[in-house]
């Protein structure tokens, strides 16, 4: 099955605790420190109620999660998209999900007023930069140790 863009959606303050496990998950993955869910259920309440980031939901069963920052760009007043966090879990990749996800954090920058999306990922992760090279990115950064380097990424909108 290949997933939609109609399969994605914002994420709610009811929604707190899944975000926070989706998050907690994709840290747990990589060996990267966590507080735990239930360290993490009310900083993501707190920040969808503060509009400090938007959390999109993946699929009818969410089964990933991208993490979008906003902020305005000093030099031109417009607003600035920064996709902090994406995370598909693994049993549901090479679906779409991540495709979806990205797809829908576009479409919300640009109703936001964004003028560029930017994000990381690390050099070593070869399906991430494939997918978003596909979304018509640009890798700014073509220097450095694939292991441990962390490339930084930008689009246009």
């Amino acid at each position: 099955m290949t997933a939609s863009p109609e399969q994605s959606r914002i994420a709610r303050r009811a929604d707190a605790e899944e975000v926070a496990a989706l998050l907690d998950r994709f840290q747990a993955e990589f060996d990267e420190y966590t507080p735990g869910t239930k360290v993490l259920e009310p900083r993501v309440r707190e920040h969808i109620t503060g509009d400090l980031s938007v959390f999109v939901l993946a699929g009818p069963s969410h089964v990933g999660v991208a993490q979008l920052r906003f902020r305005e760009y000093l030099l031109t007043g417009a607003p600035t998209c920064y996709v902090e966090e994406l995370y598909v879990v693994p049993d549901r990749r090479g679906q779409g999900h991540g495709r979806m996800l990205m797809e829908t954090a576009l479409n919300l920058a640009r109703a936001r007023g964004a003028t560029t999306v930017e994000l990381g990922t690390a050099a070593s992760d070869t399906a991430a930069r494939g997918l978003y090279e596909s979304l018509g990115f640009t890798n700014l950064e073509r220097q450095g140790h694939p292991e441990t380097q962390m490339l930084y990424y930008e689009r246009e909108l």
